[in-house]
């Protein structure tokens, strides 16, 4: 009976250690010549569009493995976007387009990207040529090295000095902030492997801030520097609103600490109001002079706006739980197209 047992065992051990042996032979041929998918949300971007389509195709043609795709999502574009983006899927199979019913949002096309890319390693960049294609080649070195994420770290912006300064700011705001380690200077612009974009794709949450995400999900993670091109044509579609719309996705989805400092504010707030009563009282009894009014508006004043800050700190969070709550989906695709269902 033992010895069968032990047999048993061995033939157990012997089956996981020729499926971990399979298992690592099949990683080492994704890692040495992968099937490359680039992810890219499009809003309006037919000017530009063109010359992405040639750099990122001629990008593919050079790299080993495939077959390589292109996940062109159009986000509601109302211009000759998805017009150009058919036309470039009908005359190359490599090319393949997701169209949403209506303009969803960056992050919302990122994630459409993501899930409809079927690549081993996928790469995340935006559509202004900004982000360089000819970049992803150094990107897939690191990712051949057993790298799963490899993330940009953005040089050389190009920006006006407002929008410097404030991404500047975030960037060192959030670091601080949020409660998981967020590269500084790091963008959308990556490249993911296969099971981080899995692992990615099963987070369920609405608002999403994926360069958060990617870094919360963990693996072998590294940092590339790459100089930031100028916008090859047209105008950016992130202006100072939604830019603060992007930061407090990460401030408040990945940090609780906003909860904290409102406890801090409001604690302290508490105190400055016993120093002043404290101070009105020996004016009171000991000056013999009356309290005057500005004082007293001065305080209510500052009191009110504490409270204000606040309750604004908890109905953001409020907000997203009820965002979270009503279960809609993140997007609607109104239709793909590849040249295979043409």
């Amino acid at each position: 009976m033992l010895a069968s047992r032990v047999e048993v065992n061995e033939t157990v051990s012997n089956f996981l250690g020729q499926r971990k042996e399979q298992s690592e032979r099949m990683n080492n041929r994704m890692r040495d010549n992968p099937k490359v998918s680039i992810s890219i949300p499009l809003y309006n971007e037919e000017q530009v569009l063109p010359e992405l389509l040639r750099r990122s195709l001629a990008v593919l043609d050079e790299l080993p493995g495939g077959p390589h795709e292109m996940v062109c999502v159009n986000d509601g574009s109302s211009d000759r976007t998805l017009e150009l983006l058919k036309a470039a899927a009908a005359e190359d199979s490599r090319v393949v387009v997701v169209s949403f019913s209506r303009n969803f949002g960056h992050q919302a096309a990122f994630s459409a990207a993501l899930e409809h890319a079927t690549g081993d390693a996928v790469v995340l960049m935006d559509g202004d040529l900004q982000d360089t294609p000819e970049s992803i080649p150094q990107l897939l070195e690191k990712y051949q090295q057993g790298y799963d994420v490899v993330y940009v770290v953005r040089v050389n912006r190009k920006e006006g000095p407002v929008l410097k300064f404030c991404y500047y700011m975030f960037y060192h705001v959030i670091a601080v902030l949020a409660d998981i380690r967020l590269p500084r200077g790091a963008g959308d612009f990556c490249l993911m492997s296969r099971r981080v974009v899995d692992e990615v794709n099963a987070t369920p949450e609405h608002n999403r801030y994926l360069r958060g995400l990617r870094s919360w999900v963990g693996f072998r993670q590294i940092g590339v520097e790459v100089e930031r091109a100028e916008r090859a044509a047209g105008e950016t579609k992130y202006n100072l609103r939604r830019l603060f719309g992007l930061a407090f996705d990460g401030i408040f989805s990945f940090s609780a600490m906003p909860l904290r400092a409102a406890t801090f504010v409001g604690g302290l707030a508490v105190l400055l109001s016993f120093c002043v009563a404290a101070y009105a009282l020996y004016g009171k009894f000991f000056l013999n002079s009356p309290q005057g009014f500005t004082a007293l508006i001065v305080s209510v004043t500052f009191f009110a706006g504490v409270q204000l800050i606040v309750l604004g700190v908890i109905g953001e969070y409020i907000g997203r739980i009820y965002e979270e709550t009503k279960g809609r989906p993140r997007y609607i695709v109104e239709e793909v197209v590849r040249l295979s269902e043409s």
